[in-house]
């Protein structure tokens, strides 16, 4: 049985807009995530924009461990808002994920 191109076109259609819609809609999300026990937080949207970095003063006495606090929650805030795209976008995608060359 030979596919459905229009079919096929149309339903690729559909998931790219859905796709476009998604990462509009992940600019209004937000994950947070912290180091250091809450002595580095950060908030980020999900299309990775970093919106606020609240510093505990009491870390700020150690500048090197700061710097590496700081690091450490940016670094996991990017890996919260990755997940929550990749959740959002598996919604959309997951009919065409095991077909080679549609992602």
């Amino acid at each position: 049985m030979k596919p459905d191109m229009n079919k096929m076109l149309k339903q690729a259609q559909k998931m790219q807009a859905d796709m476009a819609r998604v990462q509009e809609e992940l600019k209004d999300e937000m994950v947070e995530a912290s180091a250091g026990g809450g002595a580095v937080l950060v908030a980020m949207s999900g299309d990775f924009r970093v919106l606020s970095v609240k510093i505990d003063p009491a870390a700020a006495e150690d500048v090197e461990m700061l710097q590496d606090l700081t690091a450490a929650a940016v670094n996991e805030a990017i890996r919260a808002a990755q997940q929550l795209a990749d959740r959002k976008m598996s919604a959309i995608t997951g009919a065409f994920g095991g077909m080679p060359g549609l992602m």
